[in-house]
């Protein structure tokens, strides 16, 4: 049985996608924008639509993946550092333990000494990301959640421990399995890690291998489907993956990409996180255990040079242009011209969304 979608929500899933993709893109060109009309995208802040391009993802793939100072690292070695990473996806944090070894790897953990470091530096400030929640239980008997996660660092590469198990590894299912094995890894941090063990040279598995979707995606799925028929919520993102040229030329949006990349299943999943944030102001009636959007958006005046994992063949382009600049804006052809006066109000959009019914499944 089909998945029933939301036409409008449904419809807007790829507009924000696309829309949210173009303001990357105008930021390449103009640091200074604006870059959207779009009152929601004004006011608020979203992640890109690849998962790739935001800030932390490049932070990591740029300076903890492929810094130079890793170039000759070992494959477990690479994989610590991604791991440490991400378990705080904090700049100043990984900078903090990049000077106080001298270089995060194998040889220069020291959980004791880093807990030390990282005592310190949370007096001046907060050393997680508050982008998402982490599992703060005292696996190995430490009262400090920071504490827990230098000790399952250090036992996850110790010898024949993760290190084995991601060598082994036949899919990116098989590398998500290993990490799910460990305490304080739970479901979406499993996913997430995999994605990022996959970005470096020493993984290349098919990111559409499988999906797990997030508290934030699942909410997203359920405003965009009024039900899921038989579908499993893995297999609706899976849909969106293999759809969505169909439904970007459904709706005369203009696309190509990320520099020729098609999205992905971690975007597809990550574009129902963003469409449940975004669908609290376009679509308050849609209720959720979240009513409103926490962050607004405010310009980081930090330059981003983008560096994606060399494998995926796209670098050689950055020194272009984007393939879309200069592109009309799309989201501004539906009901949102009429969100400047009552962004709130139902029936402003009554009549702006005429698109034939949605199939999916």
């Amino acid at each position: 049985m089909q998945a029933t979608p939301r036409r409008e929500v449904f419809d807007t899933y790829w507009r924000f996608a696309a829309e949210r993709q173009r303001i990357f893109e105008r930021r390449r060109l103009d640091p200074v924008g604006p870059w959207t009309d779009n009152p929601i995208l004004q006011r608020y802040k979203f992640c890109n639509t690849f998962r790739a391009s935001d800030r932390i993802s490049q932070y990591l793939i740029s300076r903890v993946i492929y810094t130079p100072e890793a170039a000759d690292l070992d494959p477990e070695d690479v994989f610590l550092r991604i791991v440490m990473f991400r378990l705080f996806s904090k700049e100043r944090t990984w900078e903090a333990l990049e000077h106080a070894t001298g270089g995060v790897r194998r040889s220069t953990l020291d959980p004791e000494r880093l807990a030390g470091v990282l005592d310190r530096l949370r007096r001046d400030g907060p050393i997680y990301t508050a982008a998402f929640i982490l599992c703060a239980h005292d696996a190995y008997g430490h009262r400090i959640k920071h504490r827990n996660h230098l000790e399952l660092v250090a036992r996850m590469f110790a010898p024949g421990a993760l290190g084995a198990d991601l060598a082994s590894a036949s899919s990116l299912r098989d590398v998500y399995e290993a990490l799910r094995m460990w305490p304080m890894i739970g479901a979406f941090m499993g996913y997430q890690l995999a994605i990022d063990l996959n970005y470096s040279d020493h993984l290349d598995f098919d990111e559409n291998d499988f999906t797990v979707p997030g508290p934030g995606a699942v909410r997203g799925l359920q405003k965009v489907f009024a039900d899921f028929g038989d579908r499993t919520p893995q297999q609706l993102i899976m849909d969106m993956v293999e759809s969505q040229q169909e439904h970007f030329d459904r709706l005369g949006l203009e696309w190509s990409g990320l520099l020729g990349r098609p999205l992905h299943a971690i975007d597809c999943q990550g574009l129902f996180c963003e469409t449940d944030k975004y669908a609290r102001a376009a679509f308050p009636e849609l209720k959720s255990n979240r009513v409103r959007i926490k962050q607004e958006f405010r310009a980081d005046p930090a330059p981003l040079e983008l560096f994606y994992p060399p494998k995926w063949g796209i670098n050689e382009h950055l020194a272009g242009p984007p393939a879309l600049a200069g592109a009309q804006l799309t989201l501004d052809d539906t009901r949102l011209r009429a969100i400047p006066s009552c962004p709130h109000h139902p029936a402003e959009r009554a009549t702006l969304f005429d698109m034939p019914a949605v199939a999916v499944g």
